[in-house]
């Protein structure tokens, strides 16, 4: 039996409290400082490549969305709070997560996706 679960986690660290036992400078450089600074270069690098296809621009977008309201989180209470945990039958059981996760994730797989066919086609074309 597939189970969504509602659990309200306050995460202080990355993916699943990965680095929360960090001390603070650590934690803001890892957690604050790189994230937004790898935010900027992705809003860069999709503003300055005018020949990425719709799924690379959907992809970074979808990581743009996720990660600046997991950062504003991180600013404005000092944690994510992840509410989401899938349960399917005991076969298989996801972390604790958020929206913002979710929607670094489909970013990641359509650029994986994106990445697949973009390869494709160049074995076809040579």
């Amino acid at each position: 039996m597939i189970k969504f679960i509602l659990t309200n986690v306050e995460n202080s660290g990355a993916f699943l409290s990965l680095g929360s036992d960090l001390n603070p400078t650590l934690k803001s450089i890892f957690l604050l400082i790189l994230p937004i600074a790898v935010l900027g270069y992705i809003t860069y690098y999709i503003l300055t490549h005018k020949g990425l296809d719709k799924y690379s621009i959907f992809g970074f977008s979808c990581i743009i969305g996720g990660g600046i309201a997991n950062v504003y989180d991180r600013i404005m209470y000092g944690s994510v709070t992840d509410f989401f945990h899938i349960d399917l039958g005991g076969i298989f059981k996801t972390g604790v997560f958020n929206v913002a996760d979710m929607s670094v994730m489909l970013g990641m797989g359509l650029l994986l996706y994106s990445n697949f066919i973009t390869t494709k086609k160049a074995k076809q074309n040579a």
